[in-house]
């Protein structure tokens, strides 16, 4: 398993990790409540050239360098960031948000799923969720959080609180998925430009507190919401998404195992730390079970062992063709940050509810570069129709446009080579991902990158 990665050129000095910005707030902030700016598919590409873009992938990249495991001076044995569910922190700020968890959590008590049978989602869900709406004032309005949101005389309430609540799924649809994990990474972003943190160590330490013990609790809460009202997966791809609900715990699972580095080297592109399982072991479920509760990745993979059944590689081929990569965890983390730009931040389905405020905005970024087209450009939705009836309109879903993909090279995403074992002739072959004429997952050949933002470099 290689362990090194592309060393810089002589005299240069590595760029250093960007990190998301903390306003200034001794002026006046003109917050205001976030709406949504994404109406059709061509409005994608300028969200990629957004300031609201930019400060996503930031604090993606900042919270996943924060999970490399670093060199300690004086000893061969690195320093790793394990999940501790046992471990209490300490910090104000951290506290303050495992208590809103735990709070919102509780509701669930309260709203017991209906007993009747249901195809799809619980309708309870909505008593839940209706509840959560109701109390998101007082909720967030006390202690250090309400600190936190007091600036602007309480006007900052508005703006965040949207994307707490749009962080817990939809009540009309009865569904939860990536969309919605991207507003709860929203609301943690919110709160760091306030300067919620302010009272950590920033620069790695304040920010692995927040994933280790913030947003893994967030998504056991999620967990416990799908299992409770069965919540539908929202816009997936079925069987060849990566994970019917979640991404992000794939970007800092893989970044636990990389290759170890110092606090000012880049996010290593490949290796993994010594000792860590191999990728292959995500296909065991004893291993998956000695790993899921000190790594995100695996505590992912577990969760959905513990919901669907059949072969790993028949109900999850895209996570199973990941397993067979031979350049280390490194290598699965940048695929990882890569394949969340293109199939979450460049998909009309995923981003179209998505709002943006005066935190994350749907002004320009001055800086950002055109982005390019792609497969994923080509195949946004058009023109939304009205929907007869009310309601909410529907997407036009890029599979519903193409029956295939093209091909093409320089893969952005994950070079996917493992392929599955061979099934009965029953017609298990019909259920495994088509391949092109590289042997490749067409899959993965449609990862394509459409912008110039630091992780599709």
């Amino acid at each position: 398993m290689a362990t090194t990665s592309t060393p810089t050129e002589p005299n240069q000095q590595p760029a250093p990790q960007p990190t998301l910005e903390i306003l200034d707030l001794s002026a006046p902030k003109a917050f205001k409540k976030p709406t949504k700016c994404i109406h059709e598919g061509p409005d994608v590409s300028l969200f990629l050239t957004s300031l609201a873009y930019r400060d996503i992938g930031t604090f993606v990249l900042q919270l996943n360098h924060a999970l490399i495991p670093r060199h300690q001076p004086g000893t061969s044995v690195p320093r790793m960031f394990p999940l501790t569910p046992n471990h209490k922190p300490s910090t104000p700020s951290i506290l303050a948000l495992n208590t809103l968890l735990v709070r919102t959590e509780a509701l669930i008590t309260q709203a017991p799923p209906d007993p009747g049978p249901r195809r799809f989602g619980n309708v309870s869900f909505r008593k839940w969720y209706g509840m959560l709406e109701e109390q998101i004032t007082t909720l967030l309005g006390e202690g250090k959080i309400g600190e936190t949101l007091e600036a602007g005389g309480g006007a900052a309430m508005e703006e965040v609180g949207s994307y707490f609540l749009g962080g817990f799924g939809s009540s009309q649809r009865l569904d939860f998925g990536t969309g919605h994990e991207l507003s709860f990474l929203a609301f943690l972003g919110c709160l760091w430009k306030l300067g919620h943190f302010q009272d950590g160590q920033q620069g790695g330490e304040i920010e692995r507190e927040i994933v280790l013990h913030v947003f893994e609790q967030y998504l056991n809460v999620i967990r416990k919401l799908i299992l409770t009202y069965n919540l539908e997966p929202a816009g997936t791809h079925g069987v060849w998404g990566l994970d019917d609900h979640f991404f992000l715990s794939y970007i800092f699972g893989s970044a636990q195992f990389t290759r170890p580095i110092n606090d000012a080297d880049p996010t290593p592109l490949e290796g993994s730390v010594r000792g860590a399982p191999k990728p292959s072991d995500v296909t065991s479920a004893e291993k998956v079970n000695d790993y899921r509760s000190s790594n995100m990745y695996f505590s992912a993979i577990g969760f959905i062992n513990d919901v669907k059944k059949g072969p790993f590689w028949e109900h999850s081929p895209i996570l199973f063709d990941v397993s067979g990569i031979k350049d280390g965890w490194g290598k699965i983390n940048k695929g990882m940050i890569k394949m969340f730009n293109a199939e979450v931040l460049s998909k009309f389905p995923v981003v179209q509810h998505f709002p943006f405020g005066s935190l994350f905005s749907w002004e320009q970024d001055p800086n950002a570069a055109a982005p390019t087209q792609s497969v994923h450009m080509a195949n946004q939705p058009a023109v939304m129709a009205a929907p007869s009836g009310g309601g909410v309109a529907g997407t036009a879903a890029p599979w519903a446009q193409a029956t295939q993909m093209p091909s093409t090279t320089g893969t952005a995403g994950i070079p996917y080579t493992r392929m599955p074992p061979p099934g009965p002739r029953t017609g298990s072959l019909a259920a495994r991902p088509p391949t092109g004429e590289s042997g490749r997952s067409e899959t993965a050949n449609a990862q394509v990158t459409v912008t110039k933002a630091p992780w599709a470099k």
